[in-house]
């Protein structure tokens, strides 16, 4: 693990370098965007869905940093090969992940020999360029199989993407024309990496420690937080600030939803179990894929393309229950070991943090021991969902009061829902 650095007036602009050098930005400047719109009008189109355009955003603000684009033809095989792209200096960055573009046989015979195209949101706006088109084909087998490590039926993403996807796959450079927004009142916590940079400075920032979730925030998430902001200033840094990082693109379908999430970390911070003065919230992007280990590094990859050179993680990270069978689809300790052996990662500071659970002596979260394992108790995401469905209590000291309201709300709205949806039973 690296030292801090010792000067403590030396404030370094960027605490890490970002993959490739640069914060890759593919937002077309406001002076051009009406000249480049009208060409794009020209050009074949490619129709985006909802999660293409969570790539989009992704790609263009630099998460994926160096990549400047959909990925061709050489560089999906490298990632699903290798999880990592070798740039023309010889040097590795990790990519774990392949980031691509599909199209069906309609739309590749449309585009014939264009070498560029028009990429198109689900509302029919005009929403990129992607140039210098390759199309190849699309082995969605081989993917998943590499991927995900099993082609077992059920996997969130694959039925959500992959599946219906087209048999083809376009890669190219993209020129996004205008930033991505939402419009639904959390555009202001979607922060691009070079905004939490400048973030990271004007907090004069010496260490920054990332905390990607899916779920919301519990009291052993809290203490693990907070266990390593003091971990830090043991190691002799001042100021280390925590980046909490939902992420915001696609999610299965029984996730908490974003603005619910969102809503319930912003009680955090003022119920105090996370300090405001030392924590920014921000929204991460990218779509979830479940797939263990190997979107563990993607996790964390684009968090040093953000500035963050400290990484916590904890167990079975971007796991999920096996989709067929009774178990984990993977090994809950596999994502820690592979983090600290990935290539392309060896400037992150990865940090795995001990197990916390419910002590049911202290009555309150706090790091397990397993001299006394009886005494404690295991709360999954599964059984807080259930806890709030049905109206029952968590243990005092599991979630902030004013935390766990918003997810009791939200689970008496979905029941509300539910209610008026039963079709009415007629007899004969």
């Amino acid at each position: 693990m690296q030292a801090p650095v010792q000067s403590s007036s030396v404030i370094k602009s960027s605490l890490i370098e970002p993959d490739g050098g640069v914060v890759v930005d593919l937002v077309v400047p406001e002076s051009e965007r009406g000249a480049k719109t009208a060409e794009a009008e020209s050009m074949p189109k490619v129709k985006l869905t909802k999660i293409d355009v969570e790539w989009v955003h992704v790609i263009s603000e630099g998460w994926a940093s160096p990549l400047k684009g959909f990925m061709r033809e050489d560089e999906y095989l490298q990632s699903l090969h290798f999880n990592s792209l070798r740039l023309k200096d010889g040097s590795i960055v990790n990519m774990s992940l392949p980031i691509v573009l599909a199209i069906d046989d309609e739309t590749k015979e449309g585009i014939g020999s264009s070498s560029d195209v028009g990429l198109v949101g689900p509302d029919g706006d005009l929403i990129a360029i992607l140039r210098s088109i390759q199309i190849y084909k699309h082995n969605k087998e081989e993917r998943i199989a590499r991927t995900w490590g099993t082609t077992a039926p059920g996997l969130p993403y694959v039925e959500e993407v992959i599946t219906p996807a087209g048999n083809w796959l376009i890669g190219g450079d993209l020129e996004v024309l205008k930033p991505i927004k939402y419009n639904d009142g959390l555009d202001h916590y979607r922060l691009s990496p070079k905004q939490l940079r400048k973030e990271f400075d004007k907090r004069q920032a010496d260490a920054v420690f990332a905390f990607q979730l899916r779920n919301p925030v519990h009291n052993g998430h809290a203490l693990l937080m907070n266990d390593t902001r003091r971990r830090l200033l043991e190691m002799g840094y001042k100021n280390p600030i925590l980046l909490l990082h939902p992420l915001g693109g696609f999610v299965k379908a029984d996730d908490v939803p974003l603005d619910v999430r969102m809503e319930q970390h912003s009680k955090v911070l003022e119920d105090g179990v996370l300090d405001p003065a030392t924590t920014i919230v921000a929204i991460f992007p990218s779509p979830m894929h479940y797939a263990g280990p190997t979107e563990v590094q993607w996790h964390a990859k684009a968090r040093i393309n953000a500035g963050a050179n400290f990484y916590i993680v904890g167990r079975d990270p971007a796991g999920m229950g096996h989709p067929t069978e009774k178990r984990d689809l993977y090994d809950p300790d596999h994502g820690k070991k592979v983090l600290s052996m990935a290539p392309g990662l060896e400037k992150l500071n990865i940090l795995p943090f001990r197990v916390a659970a419910y002590d049911t002596v202290a009555k309150k979260m706090a790091f397990f021991d397993p001299s006394r394992a009886k005494d404690f108790l295991f709360i999954s995401g599964t059984k807080m969902r259930t806890y709030a469905r049905t109206g029952e209590n968590p243990p005092d000291g599991f979630m902030c009061p004013g935390g766990w309201e918003v997810l009791v709300k939200y689970y008496e709205s979905l029941q509300a829902e539910d209610a008026t949806q039963q079709p009415a039973v007629v007899s004969s």
